[in-house]
């Protein structure tokens, strides 16, 4: 599996829900990249949701997973992997990686992804799956994101799947000049605004998104775990 988006139909049963879903983000969202549309079209979502949900998966609502973690909306899916601008050379580094249904978009848009996740079990389900489904561009890590992965530095991107009240420093210095991230920002837990970050020579640029609301981002430069 390379960073090139494939064109092959899925034959799974599940054509005709994931090409609404797909004229849906078009239509409706206006996501104009064709190359996220088409690996929006090329990715079995209902393989990242819980089985009895299934039903769900093409729907455009998030969906949730265990741990109070959900797999995101396909819109947001799809409007935080368009405005990475991703050509399909880039490194990305994702935060909070999930049931890998995003990471499994990512690896269809870009070179190499390296995946973090914070719940053990989670990750190495998410792991398995995509392994299973023969993604061989993806790194995996189970760790506290908002410290990102240094030893990967610098990153051409960075996805993060969870809201903070900040822009965690760490993920900044790990970002290549001129490269961006996506990530939710707000001063609670509940709701955010999408924001995008460029990094560059002096500093960092932001740009407000619209609002959105993702579960918290638990970790050093994040939110403290419940208790």
């Amino acid at each position: 599996m390379n960073g090139t988006a494939s064109t092959k139909t899925i034959h799974d049963g599940y054509e005709i829900p994931r090409g609404r879903m797909t004229d849906h983000l078009r239509a409706n969202y206006k996501i104009a990249d064709e190359r996220v549309l088409n690996a929006m079209n090329t990715v079995p979502r209902h393989l990242f949701v819980p089985e009895a949900l299934r039903s769900q998966a093409y729907k455009d609502n998030a969906v949730p997973l265990s741990a109070g973690q959900t797999v995101s909306q396909p819109y947001i899916v799809a409007r935080m992997s368009e405005l990475l601008e991703l050509k399909g050379k880039e490194r990305v580094l994702e935060i909070g990686s999930g049931s890998g249904y995003q990471t499994a978009v990512l690896a269809r848009l870009a070179r190499k992804v390296f995946a973090i996740e914070r719940i053990a079990d989670i990750a190495s389900t998410a792991k398995a799956r995509l392994m299973g489904l023969g993604y061989r561009n993806i790194s995996y890590r189970t760790a506290d994101g908002t410290n990102g992965w240094e030893v990967y530095a610098p990153f051409d991107a960075i996805l993060v799947a969870a809201g903070g009240p900040i822009v965690p420093e760490p993920l900044v210095k790990q970002l290549e000049i001129g490269g961006r991230m996506v990530i939710p920002i707000g001063k609670d837990r509940k709701t955010q605004t999408l924001v995008r970050v460029t990094r560059t020579e002096k500093g960092f640029a932001t740009e407000d998104c619209g609002p959105c609301a993702f579960v918290p981002l638990i970790g050093q430069h994040g939110w403290e775990a419940a208790k």
